[in-house]
């Protein structure tokens, strides 16, 4: 009852059309009979980045976090640490006055 009702696609025909044009297979001869040497590859910029794959991204940022996180767990210590001096101060000033 509350289930939606989709309506329904059409299946789409397929329509075979014959190829009447003859695929022609290029066979030619070389103009010469000398070996050429293969064109060298570009050469890769000097600031280009090589061998960087999903691993090494993965990995990077797996450091990065840990990193962060324990930047973090620092600074919450520090702050906590900071908490506590002042506290102590406190108690110990309100002592001294008695």
């Amino acid at each position: 009852m509350f289930r939606p009702k989709y309506p329904e696609a059409p299946t789409p025909s397929i329509v075979h059309v014959p190829t009447a044009i003859p695929t022609a297979q290029n066979s030619h001869a070389p103009a010469c009979s000398c070996q050429h040497a293969p064109a060298p590859a570009p050469a890769r910029p000097a600031g280009a980045l090589s061998g960087l794959n999903a691993g090494t991204v993965g990995a990077v940022v797996t450091v990065g976090i840990v990193l962060t996180a324990l930047l973090a767990a620092v600074a919450v210590t520090a702050v906590s640490v900071a908490v506590a001096a002042v506290v102590m101060r406190s108690l110990l000033a309100s002592q001294r006055r008695r």
